[in-house]
């Protein structure tokens, strides 16, 4: 298996950045009641560029998903509107409004952890960054730590409908 910078086996890197993405949507569900998405952006050198949680509901911005706030911030640091060599690492598989922005933005990775079988674009519903008309391709990998980030999202809406929360062993996709 190949080293990435952090000196780990890649599929250990991505677990260590999704557990990370996943403190950050728990940090969004509990410090502002948003739906628990969580985004981290690391660079090509494996370092972290930008991180961000979904608030579009605190700030009234239709487009403040997990994955805009944390390519706006990785930008930032960068000085840099391209996100070259990147990976996106975020708790959902990202809808089409972030997958465009992920085109155009040109990182080179997304790994996601649940699928959304609602908006998901990467292969859900849609299949947006494999479209071969793009300039500019992105390679996917879903499904890294999908359990406990689809039984948060599952438990953050049963909670807003009084439904008793559910554990991993019963979650659907807890098997």
């Amino acid at each position: 298996m190949v080293d990435n910078p952090l000196g780990v086996p890649v599929h250990d890197a991505d677990e260590h950045w999704m557990r990370h993405a996943l403190a950050l949507a728990e940090r969004a569900q509990r410090e502002f009641d948003e739906i628990p998405v969580g985004a981290v952006l690391v660079g090509a050198d494996g370092q972290l560029l930008g991180e961000g949680w979904n608030l579009n509901i605190a700030e009234h911005d239709p487009s403040a998903h997990a994955e805009i706030v944390a390519m706006r911030r990785g930008g930032k640091a960068l000085a840099n509107h391209r996100l070259v060599g990147s990976t996106l690492y975020v708790t959902l598989e990202p809808c089409a409004m972030c997958a465009m922005a992920i085109v155009h933005a040109r990182v080179a990775r997304v790994v996601y952890a649940a699928s959304d079988p609602k908006t998901g674009a990467c292969g859900g519903v849609f299949d947006l960054l494999g479209d071969p008309r793009h300039n500019h391709r992105v390679e996917i990998h879903g499904g890294v730590l999908a359990k406990e980030a689809s039984l948060r999202l599952t438990n953050y809406f049963r909670a807003k409908r009084g439904k008793p929360l559910l554990l991993l062993e019963d979650h659907p996709d807890g098997t």
